[in-house]
């Protein structure tokens, strides 16, 4: 068994080595990362179709936890089952997680390396909302569907439940007719439980654990509480990075500063303002996902206890962040492809789909407004910069590390104009 499990992962050499490649260039956060998805796996690989990607971007914003990741070990899942989503996972987080726990020793703020970073985002992130308008916008109901999210997600961005709730509004509007897609008999399978019932065995440890080392002050238990907060945001994070930052926020800087709090546990976990938002500075300016900024956390939290503790700090961290989101996506997508041959469901996804449509539009206005834009120069140079990524995406076939190399090369060559 063993050597067959090997020889099924050879075949998929070519695949984890896109993977590779994608991990070190996908620039951007969730939205930046769907549209590497698109021309990576989509269109240059062929790994899967656009009508899947939308799906699996669909059903991923439905849970919790970091969304690009689980859609890129859905994809993983898809080729070669469990093992290959695991690899594909590891793979995906392993480099950004092992340059932000690099970070928590030597704290930097970001560079002009990474000046074109931001537009070339938009870019991708405009050139995948065209694709996938192409594929999931086909009828009125869907046009107004686009809207409508296009406009609640900009006017609510920050707001967490905003993208759950148009998501399941969605689903509902398309399924107020009936006529375009009937009922057929179809014959339910069995659910397998294990992954949710070790989901809620560690989430229950890990929180009982964590308080008995409080109670009982444990000498050494900041990294049960570590564990135990990571895990926690991975579980209830719901918004990407624009939720985890408040929550992390709280977590750490606000809360340690309460001195009833102190009082009750003054071995708080804690760092100061300037170390927290030159981690969620860098985050944003390294490829890969942005949930990896828990690695970076885990070692400040650490940083006292010196090196050996703290690298034990980055790897529990970047453990207890990712975890549930790789429990949760491989749980429920079985269930979620059984349901969707009900036509409930099906009808469902046409107003889902359209959703992602319109919150990928936001996201590039919101992208945009939040830009730098000091001066006209500025503007014209962000736009000549998210116009060319998009030509360059649309009419030629540069691999999506190519262009990423040009624009940080250019970003560079940008200091010493």
């Amino acid at each position: 068994m063993y050597i067959a499990r090997v020889t099924v992962l050879f075949r998929h050499i070519a695949f984890l080595r896109a993977v590779v490649l994608y991990s070190l260039t996908a620039f951007g956060g969730p939205q930046g990362h769907f549209g590497m998805m698109m021309k990576t796996f989509v269109h240059r690989r062929k790994d899967i179709t656009e009508e899947e990607l939308m799906d699996y971007s669909a059903f991923c914003q439905l849970l919790p936890g970091a969304s690009s990741t689980q859609t890129l070990t859905l994809i993983g899942y898809k080729r070669g089952g469990v093992v290959l989503a695991m690899l594909t996972l590891i793979i995906w987080t392993l480099p950004a997680c092992f340059l932000m726990a690099l970070f928590s020793f030597f704290p930097m703020r970001t560079t002009a390396l990474f000046r074109f970073i931001g537009p070339m985002t938009i870019g991708y992130l405009i050139f995948a909302a065209q694709q996938a308008f192409r594929v999931s916008i086909h009828n009125t109901i869907t046009r107004v569907i686009l809207v409508v999210s296009s406009l609640a997600t900009l006017l609510w961005f920050k707001w967490p439940w905003i993208v759950p709730i148009l998501l399941v509004l969605g689903g509902f509007v398309t399924n107020l007719s009936s006529r375009r897609i009937p009922q057929v008999e179809v014959l339910p399978k069995k659910i397998k439980w294990g992954n949710i019932w070790l989901f809620a065995i560690i989430f229950i440890l890990a929180g009982a654990s964590s308080e008995l080392a409080r109670k009982n002050n444990w000498p050494n238990r900041r990294p049960l509480n570590l564990f135990e907060n990571t895990y926690r945001f991975g579980s209830l994070v719901f918004g990407g990075g624009n939720v985890l930052m408040p929550m992390m926020y709280e977590q750490y800087v606000a809360r340690p500063e309460s001195q009833k709090l102190i009082q009750r546990n003054p071995n708080i976990i804690k760092m100061n303002r300037e170390d927290f938002y030159s981690g969620w500075g860098m985050v944003r300016a390294i490829p890969g996902p942005v949930f990896s900024v828990a690695s970076y956390m885990g070692g400040i939290a650490m940083k006292d206890k010196g090196p050996g503790l703290q690298i034990l700090g980055c790897f529990i961290a970047a453990t207890g962040i990712f975890l549930p989101s790789a429990l949760l996506v491989l749980f429920f997508f079985p269930i979620w492809n059984n349901l969707k041959k009900y036509a409930t469901v099906y009808r469902a996804l046409e107003g889902i789909n359209a959703v992602v449509v319109g919150v990928m539009v936001a996201a590039a206005l919101y992208m945009m407004s939040d830009s730098r834009w000091a001066g006209w120069s500025d503007v014209v140079l962000n736009l000549l910069v998210i116009g060319v990524t998009w030509t360059l995406l649309n009419y030629t076939k540069l691999p999506s590390p190519v262009i990423v190399m040009i624009w940080l090369a250019l970003g560079w060559g940008f200091v010493f104009i």
